[in-house]
């Protein structure tokens, strides 16, 4: 079965709005690596200044191959236009793993 990654980033209510553009704008990024399943960005409702980012893919090898290629990469990898990278919008970040060992869809 399947793996799941999930990262909680903390995010001060100042910067839940960049954070938010800024994975709009790595639409793409994960979509084509081998073994991606599924992501989803999940905002925060009440009670946590926590956002999650839910990433399930078909084993722990492919996603420890993102880690080591494409993400970072995509979260470091380059000089920024201006020269440097923009600060972080998240002040922490917490990777949570799971495997799946069941799952229903609707009927």
């Amino acid at each position: 079965m399947s793996i799941v990654k999930i990262n909680a980033l903390t995010v001060p209510a100042e910067q839940r709005e960049v954070l938010e553009q800024r994975f709009a704008a790595r639409a793409g990024s994960v979509e084509g690596s081998d073994g991606f399943e599924w992501f989803e960005l999940l905002r925060p409702l009440e009670g946590t200044d926590q956002y999650l980012v839910y990433t399930r893919w078909r084993s722990e090898e492919d996603f420890q191959n993102w880690m080591s290629g494409s993400m970072k990469a995509a979260h470091g990898g380059g000089d920024a236009a201006a020269g440097e990278r923009p600060k972080p919008a998240a002040t922490g970040s917490t990777l949570w793993s799971f495997e799946v060992v069941q799952q229903a869809s609707p009927k």
